[in-house]
């Protein structure tokens, strides 16, 4: 499973970096949609087993987006495509897609890599107890307890997901400036990291106070209204903030949507 995945994000990285002088990269980009398929085709299983039959049915339409998305790259690829248009808009989301899923399963599934932001996080996540006043220690590498009372930093605790999602998008700005990337960049990567510091700064000092009852009443009020309220808002004015600077984000999501609109049409009047 994981094979199939690291194959997808490899053809995807390699479509997207490609000249555009070279057709084959509407290949690569098109088998790599294809493993990506295969890998979301084979998620399901695990969802039904905890019966959360929303995410399976989730991972289902991913596959079959994502097997739309290389049908029209390998339409592209083969000249059957009026316009080039539509093919640069999908390697721009090759680039995004591949970017955003290299750096999460960097983390996700390399040891090194997961271990070390998980220690920095618990780290970081101390030291902003502490200027907050609060009697925090450290317990294990991926463990701090405030007020005698331990929480564990998990993967999800760093927020990686997000940072990924928003690295990916604005290296698929093609066209814009470097100047307009970074700054892109700098108003939305670091800015969610210290947002999420605090965030589980927050609902570690919550459970161990016990703020809102007891201590595991605390954590799930904290982790699963105030917390997720705040960042959703956050993200939601990070991603504004980002699409004004980077207008050619807008624009190629705008064209994901017209094209497979269109495609979608096309293979409908052939299929009929």
């Amino acid at each position: 499973m994981t094979v199939t995945l690291w194959i997808s994000l490899g053809f995807l990285a390699i479509a997207s970096v490609l000249p555009k002088a070279c057709n084959s990269r509407f290949l690569f980009g098109g088998s790599g949609w294809v493993f990506l398929a295969i890998y979301w085709f084979l998620q399901p299983a695990s969802y039904i087993e905890v019966q959360d039959y929303f995410n399976a049915l989730l991972v289902v339409v991913a596959a079959i987006v994502s097997l739309f998305i290389a049908y029209i790259m390998f339409q592209v690829g083969n000249g059957k495509e009026s316009s080039q248009g539509n093919g640069i808009i999908l390697i721009s989301l090759s680039r995004a897609a591949s970017v955003s899923g290299l750096i999460y399963f960097l983390f996700a599934d390399v040891e090194l890599f997961n271990s070390g932001i998980i220690s920095l996080v618990t780290n970081q996540t101390i030291w902003v107890a502490e200027r907050w006043g609060f009697p925090v220690t450290q317990v294990a590498w991926n463990q701090l307890a405030v007020n005698g009372l331990a929480v564990e930093i998990i993967l999800a605790c760093t927020a990686i997901e997000s940072i990924a999602l928003f690295t990916g998008i604005i290296s698929s700005a093609t066209g814009a400036p470097f100047v307009q990337k970074f700054r892109a960049f700098m108003i939305s990567v670091p800015v969610i990291y210290i947002l999420n510091l605090m965030r589980v700064s927050f609902t570690a000092s919550a459970y161990g106070f016990g703020w809102f009852g007891t201590p595991d009443e605390s954590f799930h009020i904290s982790e699963h209204f105030i917390t997720k309220a705040g960042s959703l808002l956050a993200l939601l004015l990070i991603s504004y903030a980002v699409l004004k600077t980077l207008p050619e984000v807008s624009d190629m999501i705008d064209g994901i949507f017209k094209t497979m609109r269109l495609e979608f049409r096309k293979l409908a009047m052939r299929l009929n």
